[in-house]
């Protein structure tokens, strides 16, 4: 898909790994839609960095413990050619012992919300379109520590695969799944030294390299229903 002119919505887009991808889509000449929730300043700083609103790039706030307005997000931004599912929250914990509320919240905030946008974005009138939802390299395998955290991306998975049989050929559906790449935010000062050790690669992925994958997956017309990992192998 040529990304001139094109409008690509990437929720979470303020910061982190969506900061990254935003840039990158900018850069490619692509009309950014930034969500955001609590990062406020952090999208107004990227917005101003991108060449704010006279480059036809915008920014939208919305709470999506919210389901109506995180169902309207696509109507207030206009026509989106591109959607990056990348929002997400993470609280590590075995299930046995997990908060009900917060095994809720991260089942809503990882996977209904995307799927939810999913659904309104095919339902546009558009020839063609592009969705990429942001996974996690833990799809890959069963992790018990990280509990309905885990689930979550691994039900967006299988939505990314079916979502790309059903609505396949107007729209390509494909997830990138990201390893090691950033601490959470909880543990900012986390050096992920153990994380890193278990990569095959021995090497955090960066952001802007999960950002180059949404980029080849955007720019190939002939992907669909593919998941690409980019965590230096450590799902292996």
């Amino acid at each position: 898909m040529n990304l001139e002119n094109k409008t690509v919505l990437v929720t979470g887009g303020a910061v982190r790994i969506g900061r990254a991808i935003a840039i990158a889509f900018a850069e490619a000449g692509a009309k950014l839609a930034i969500h955001y929730n609590r990062s406020g300043k952090e999208a107004e700083s990227l917005l101003k960095k991108i060449g704010g609103a006279k480059a036809g790039h915008r920014i939208a706030n919305c709470e999506f413990s919210d389901l109506d307005a995180a169902g309207s997000l696509i109507q207030s931004v206009g026509k989106v050619d591109i959607l990056i599912n990348n929002a997400s929250i993470y609280f590590p914990c075995p299930i046995a012992k997990e908060n009900m509320a917060d095994a809720e919240r991260q089942m809503e905030i990882n996977f209904r919300v995307p799927l939810l946008l999913m659904r309104k974005f095919q339902e546009q009138k558009i020839k063609e379109g592009c969705i990429i939802n942001l996974l996690d390299r833990r799809i890959a395998k069963t992790h018990p520590d990280d509990g309905s955290y885990a689930l979550s991306k691994k039900a967006l998975a299988e939505a990314t695969l079916t979502a790309a049989l059903e609505w396949a050929p107007r729209i390509r559906v494909n997830g990138v799944a990201p390893g090691a790449v950033l601490p959470p935010s909880f543990m900012k000062d986390s050096t992920m030294k153990k994380q890193i050790a278990m990569t095959p690669m021995r090497k955090a992925p960066t952001p802007e390299e999960v950002a180059k994958a949404c980029l080849f997956l955007v720019d190939n017309d002939s992907i669909t229903g593919q998941i690409i990992f980019v965590d230096g192998g450590q799902h292996l």
